[in-house]
């Protein structure tokens, strides 16, 4: 009987062994090999206040402004007013406050099949060209010294930029310029579990067991839509990201914490607002495959940290 058990151990492990040689040989061949640094032709130029036309600027030139706030809006033209009147009041307001104060807010619409391009046009014919673009490209025509990444819902309040900007300045002296702050939502996550059911608490758990697991430590809430970076951060991680779907935040912080850039994680007021796009098990089951990917394709190869890239 022991003898019988022994052997379909064996052969169990012979199968998750070829099981887990499979999936690397499939996560291997069907990498993308560099991540997508093309330009639209729309998007090599743009038309400043004066009327004069400007090339855009890459992530590696000099910054012109002190904040660069990078809103990804796809589809979110019911969420996306919202957060744009907080977050222009609350920028304005500084600005008024602080004369030398300059900012961006770059909206990153590719593709959205509702009234999102409109709303963010919108938007940018109110505060102009220079403070409010609408772009297929965020973060790698940015302008700002600091870089914030901001979901489109306004789940996180906008006023916690302060917080996550002292929680950015609290890792100073940053090494060669590279910081990141996460802006979390780990000390509500008792609360949040009270109000979930079974079903979706087994899911949450099981998606930061294999964030731990495979890619990231050290940070207990990797998908918070609210982080801040220096400018060279975002240069080095955001030119060598592959993942542009929902995991893309793991590979960002797994590049972070392999090129051993200090991150922060600061606590923000979060609210959970209706419209997401995730569908419970199906995401997370999306996002399952993308975190073992991630792993398995750097671990083969398929992958490198190339953070060097350069905008075409």
């Amino acid at each position: 009987m022991l003898c019988c058990l022994c052997d379909l151990l064996q052969l169990l492990a012979a199968l998750a062994a070829v099981l887990l040689l499979l999936v690397a040989v499939i996560a291997h061949v069907t990498a993308r090999k560099m991540p997508n640094l093309h330009r639209h032709e729309a998007e090599k130029f743009f038309v400043g206040n004066n009327g004069e036309k400007k090339p855009f600027p890459s992530i590696h030139d000099r910054p012109e402004k002190d904040l660069s706030v990078v809103v990804p809006a796809y589809n979110e033209e019911a969420r996306l007013p919202v957060m744009m009147d907080e977050a222009m009041q609350f920028l304005e307001k500084r600005q008024k406050q602080r004369s030398s104060f300059k900012y961006e807010v770059i909206i990153v619409d590719d593709g959205s099949s509702d009234k999102t391009t409109q709303v963010a046009l919108n938007y940018s014919k109110k505060y102009g060209s220079d403070k409010v673009r609408v772009l297929t490209l965020g973060v790698l025509v940015s302008r700002g010294k600091i870089i914030l990444m901001a979901d489109a819902d306004g789940a996180t309040k906008f006023a916690d930029l302060e917080n996550v900007e002292a929680g950015l300045n609290s890792l100073k002296p940053w090494p060669d310029n590279l910081a990141i702050a996460c802006g979390s939502r780990a000390h509500l996550e008792k609360e949040s579990i009270a109000n979930r059911s079974m079903f979706r608490t087994v899911l949450m758990y099981g998606f930061h067991f294999l964030v731990w697991f495979l890619c990231v430590r050290g940070v207990r809430d990797t998908q918070c839509g609210f982080k801040l970076f220096s400018r060279e951060a975002a240069a080095r991680t955001f030119t060598a990201l592959h993942v542009d779907r929902w995991a893309f935040d793991v590979e960002l912080l797994y590049i972070a914490q392999c090129l051993k850039i200090p991150i922060a994680e600061i606590a923000v007021n979060w609210t959970e607002i209706e419209g997401s796009k995730l569908v419970p098990f199906w995401s997370w089951l999306q996002m399952g495959r993308d975190l073992l990917f991630i792993r398995l394709r750097y671990l083969t190869g398929a992958w490198k940290m190339d953070t060097t890239g350069k905008l075409d």
